[in-house]
């Protein structure tokens, strides 16, 4: 069922359907997204980085990232248009974090279920049944 809601670009109301942004953001989108990819199409800027793409069409750098990201401009076919990682910055072509980030993130986890196991294994201890013996001479 429609649903209005405010464009996340201009602000404006419209009937949200599939998007997120009205029409005219969305021509907008469309136009910026065609000028991106008739200078990467051209043999010579395939090998250009983020930063000179924004330079040459004038493209915003955030938008061009939502193009990557929902793999309109893919990195198999433009290998260096690569965007941060979401916790350290690093280049990457794929997902939010780089493979250093991921790796530390499953090292922290394991860490954390190991701790976790060990107090609830301290909390599930039956009291012990160590008896002592006292010698009362």
């Amino acid at each position: 069922m429609a649903e209005l809601a405010n464009c996340s670009r201009c602000d404006a109301v419209f009937v949200k359907g599939m998007r997120d942004i009205c029409q005219n953001c969305f021509k907008e989108e469309e136009a910026a997204f065609d000028t991106v990819y008739r200078f990467l199409r051209e043999r010579k800027n395939r090998e250009a980085t983020l930063q000179e793409v924004v330079e040459a069409t004038g493209v915003e750098q955030m938008l061009i990232l939502k193009f990557v990201k929902q793999k309109r401009l893919r990195t198999s076919q433009f290998p260096k248009l690569a965007y941060p990682c979401t916790k350290c910055g690093e280049p990457i072509v794929q997902g939010e974090l780089c493979e250093k980030c991921v790796k530390e993130l499953k090292d922290d986890l394991k860490r954390f279920e190991k701790t976790r196991s060990v107090e609830q294994k301290d909390e599930s201890n039956e009291p012990s049944r160590t008896y002592y013996l006292f010698d009362k001479s």
